[in-house]
């Protein structure tokens, strides 16, 4: 696997050897056709009537007349039988060669989105996305950044459209042209425009790592930089690395956030017995890139990662307070999603920036490139 722009001219007259070059003196109705002077081959009568009324053949003459005529005909000719090859039967083409894609066409997927009655067209499916998972309203180089990110992610984990994908984040949001149009309303035209203008700009690209699609993981917020495909899922994946990404706090209204629980829902969310004394002994172990890996406290251990979940926190970077008098446990975040891959508020931001599409990914997806697939192109991939 792998990882989207008169007739001819007058032919020359030119002498030969044997014949002198003709003298022009004016033009016939056929393009290209010169009329020799008359005084050089019609000075006088090519045959003479005797008053016998016999005939009396000048061979000479006769023959002179057989090659003016000759001469004469052959632009005629040359220009009537002009074309005709389109009289001719057209070529046959095997049935192989009937089909065969035009260099350049667009490498042509279906998939199968469940929950939609019928397979929906790659590039048409990555509009969907990129309307669910992105604000129309952000920069268009951030939109098509998205687009390549959504295109690569979806062919990878579909295998090329021969397996299912979800349309929420399990896998990625996908909303259809209906819902787009209820959400938008009036909007609707000029935010369905601009999408697709990201996607057709972007058509058929997709990120490769050393020959293969990459794993396009992305998020909405970080929390200045990104997280590691190692720390999240325990594998080092070389362009899943922790990245800088410090403009994501001035750009996403989502950077911070807090949740409030009594203590009887943090218990039934958690299990175990909380009260002060054991919030007293809760440790937070952070990794490098400030997110919480691992909680303990007495009688208690859970990763970062599953606890963010049981909670429904914003993301891995938390804090914790809990008020004893209250009976209330304040839990503060920083950014928002899993962190790892491309931070969509930090492509808004270098987009605001003026980086390129381009030069997004390769800033979150470190050492990766972009490929076109195209429908003749031999590593296509195809949907059953």
């Amino acid at each position: 696997m792998i990882l989207r722009e008169g007739g001819a001219s007058p032919p020359a007259y030119r002498g030969s050897p044997a014949l002198p070059a003709p003298t022009p003196i004016m033009q016939s109705s056929y393009p290209y056709l010169s009329i020799m002077k008359a005084d050089r081959l019609c000075a006088g009568p090519l045959f003479h009537i005797s008053s016998a009324g016999h005939i009396e053949s000048g061979m000479k003459k006769l023959i002179a007349l057989g090659l003016i005529i000759f001469l004469f005909s052959m632009p005629i000719l040359l220009k009537k039988t002009e074309g005709t090859a389109v009289d001719k039967p057209p070529a046959e083409t095997g049935p192989e060669e009937a089909q065969a894609p035009e260099a350049g066409a667009a490498c042509e997927v279906f998939l199968t989105v469940e929950g939609e009655p019928e397979p929906v067209p790659l590039e048409e499916y990555v509009v969907g996305v990129v309307s669910g998972e992105m604000p129309a309203g952000f920069s268009k180089e951030a939109l098509k950044a998205q687009a390549i990110a959504a295109r690569t992610y979806a062919l990878r984990v579909t295998s090329g459209g021969k397996e299912a994908i979800r349309k929420d984040t399990a896998h990625q949001v996908y909303k259809p042209e209906a819902e787009r149009k209820k959400e938008w309303d009036k909007d609707f035209p000029d935010k369905e425009q601009k999408v697709r203008e990201a996607v057709t700009e972007t058509e058929g690209k997709v990120l490769i790592h050393e020959g293969e699609l990459i794993s396009a993981m992305f998020h909405s917020t970080s929390n200045g930089k990104t997280e590691t495909a190692k720390n999240y899922g325990g594998t080092d994946i070389p362009y899943l690395r922790s990245v800088e990404s410090p403009e994501d706090a001035d750009v996403s209204p989502r950077f911070e956030d807090s949740e409030t629980f009594t203590l009887s829902q943090w218990n039934k969310k958690l299990g175990g017995d909380w009260n002060t004394a054991k919030f007293g002994t809760l440790r937070l172990k952070r990794n490098e890139t400030g997110r919480v890996q691992q909680a303990e406290a007495n009688g208690f251990t859970m990763e970062g990662r599953e606890m963010r979940e049981k909670l429904g926190l914003r993301s891995t970077d938390f804090d914790i307070a809990y008020d004893p008098v209250k009976k209330i446990v304040h839990v503060f975040t920083k950014g928002y999603g899993h962190g790892v891959g491309m931070s969509q508020y930090g492509a808004e931001a270098y987009a605001r920036e003026g980086w390129p599409a381009e030069k997004i990914l390769f800033h979150y997806y470190e050492g990766t490139t972009i490929k076109k697939l195209e429908a003749d192109d031999p590593e296509c991939l195809k949907s059953p």
